[in-house]
């Protein structure tokens, strides 16, 4: 018995139809000088069809299916329909060049059908996301702060599940972006996964998921950032990278397991937050002064000390810009490279190549740099390399993990540098600490409590008994005024951005007499630099208080008001 299968006969029914309706457009394309195009046979960009809304495209019967650089191509059912030369002219006012290519109308419904999954961003290549300005930029616009990015995730996340896990992703960057975050934390824990944003160092909340997403959000993170998806009881590195206009922005992914799943930490590296000027570092003027002339000097070097993410990198960064000139050669070995400075010969090491530090430092002293940034002093040779490096003729900056700037040398001597060598390589010594700045935009003036009042008295009492009291010029002392936010929807809990504070040593006949000693000790050495007249960091705190920049419940996070 033979049996009629209906639904088949109708499908191949409906390819007949639409192989005869593509043969019939392609004749008219021929007739016309156009080229013809199936658009199910090649990949509709969404890059493409962002230049031209869904609501003009389905007016005029045309859709952009194709962008390489400035060139456009668009999809029309006629280039003669209403509206079609119209839409040609406003495209190449934008500097498209544009090219018509004729279609079906089946083939055109199926370019219309990308619109509805149209989100903020595409993958056009592996570990590339490729972001429109205009599409970002409308976004960010509607993410002022975190209640917007809160609810613009509430609202995203109500629709379909296979369209939703881009979409969440894309607005957790546009997000982090707009809101200046430094990283974006995804936490499983035993109920819910949450999401936090690191916002002036501090984590905020910004909202909780189930599981289902978080697996398909955790993939989806992982084949952009060139990891392997079935590995989970391992930690992971990887990145990818955001085009944004002109600009790159880097996002390092790192995944290590946990008791309800993989932690995932996103860090934002945008190259607008490390373009701090040394003028704008908030550097006192004593201190400005003194790092202005090392910044200067042929050679020499100078450490920057602190814990990690106390913006030492952004601080040596603006060093290496205020002396960048056309005629002073600047090579960096750095672990890695977080952001790129045009005109700066920028290395990264690679220990799996052998490109270590030490390796990187001795192959720049051999392309005759002027200035020499050496990322991290880790070992012996890095430190004795850098160190003789500032005896011939170079400038080197360089960090180290200590906590205050005179734990610089006994480190140094420690790492097995001879102290009187380092008398005469050593310029200035950094200390620096993040804290977080009063938001503008809500600062007011609040009446101090008697404890607060003392604590400020003391520090500047010992300023004065230390000959420092130079640098409290201007501040209308004995009297003073303290502030404080009140929390906007400009800013987080009443603070807005982040300033440094800083402490230093420099080279005098005082530091000299300390370093002849064969194992000077850090306490020897801030004996020495407190007749050099530099705030220490609790005084450049308090002096940032006093100024109403910050206040002292932020400064007592990170420098020990009672030391």
């Amino acid at each position: 018995m033979i049996e009629f299968d209906e639904s088949r006969q109708n499908s191949r029914v409906a390819d007949l139809y639409k192989k005869e309706e593509e043969e019939l457009v392609q004749l008219l394309a021929d007739r016309r000088g156009l080229p013809y195009v199936d658009l199910a046979t090649v990949s509709v960009e969404m890059e493409a069809l962002r230049t031209v809304t869904e609501e003009e495209a389905r007016k005029v019967h045309a859709a952009a299916f194709k962008i390489a650089g400035k060139r456009l191509y668009v999809a029309v059912l006629s280039e003669q329909a209403i509206g079609v030369a119209e839409l040609v002219e406003n495209l190449r006012r934008k500097n498209f060049d544009v090219t018509l290519f004729m279609v079906s109308k089946g083939s055109l419904e199926r370019a219309f059908a990308f619109y509805k999954d149209m989100s903020l961003a595409s993958e056009t290549k592996s570990g590339v996301l490729d972001i429109a300005s205009a599409a970002l930029e409308e976004i960010m616009e509607k993410l002022q702060n975190i209640e917007d990015v809160k609810s613009l995730i509430n609202e995203r996340m109500s629709s379909s599940k296979g369209h939703k896990i881009s979409t969440m992703l894309e607005i957790l960057i546009a997000g982090a972006l707009a809101t200046k975050a430094s990283d974006v934390h995804i936490e499983p824990e035993e109920k819910m996964v949450h999401i936090r944003f690191r916002l002036d160092g501090l984590l905020t909340e910004i909202y909780s998921f189930d599981f289902d997403t978080y697996k398909l959000l955790n993939s989806r993170i992982k084949l952009l950032s060139h990891l392997k998806i079935s590995v989970r009881e391992n930690s992971q590195d990887g990145r990818f990278t955001i085009i944004m206009g002109d600009a790159e922005i880097e996002i390092r992914t790192s995944l290590i397991p946990g008791a309800y799943g993989e932690s995932i930490v996103m860090r934002v590296l945008n190259p607008e937050n490390i373009n701090v000027s040394f003028d704008d570092l908030g550097i006192e003027p004593k201190l400005y002064s003194i790092l202005d002339r090392a910044i200067n000097k042929p050679n020499g070097i100078i450490l920057n000390t602190g814990p990690t993410g106390s913006g030492k990198t952004t601080t040596l960064y603006s060093f290496l810009r205020k002396a960048q000139s056309p005629d002073t050669k600047i090579i960096t070995i750095e672990d890695p490279i977080e952001y790129h400075i045009e005109g700066i010969t920028q290395t990264q090491v690679d220990e799996a190549k052998g490109y270590t530090f030490i390796q990187g430092l001795r192959a720049s002293l051999r392309q005759d740099p002027d200035i020499i940034m050496v990322g991290e002093i880790r070992d012996e040779d890095t430190a004795k390399v850098a160190i003789n490096s500032a005896l011939t003729g170079h400038l080197v900056l360089s960090t180290l993990h200590t906590n205050s700037a005179a734990g610089a040398v006994p480190r140094l001597v420690e790492l097995g540098v001879n102290p009187k060598i380092l008398a005469s390589a050593l310029s200035v010594s950094i200390a620096q600490r993040l804290v977080r700045k009063i938001c503008i935009s809500c600062k007011q003036v609040y009446q101090p409590l008697d404890v607060e009042k003392k604590i400020i008295e003391d520090v500047l009492n010992k300023m004065i008994a230390e000959g420092r009291e130079d640098s409290l010029e201007g501040l209308g002392l004995p009297d003073f005024t303290l502030y404080k936010g009140t929390g906007c929807t400009l800013c987080h809990n009443g603070y807005k951005g982040r300033i440094g504070i800083y402490e230093a040593i420099v080279k005098d006949d005082h530091l000299d007499a300390v370093l002849a000693l064969e194992y000077p000790s850090e306490k020897e050495v801030k004996e020495a630099a407190s007749k050099q007249g530099i705030p220490t960091l609790k005084e450049d705190a308090i002096i940032k208080v006093l100024r109403g920049i910050t206040t002292l419940d932020e400064i007592s996070k990170v420098v020990d008001m009672y030391e």
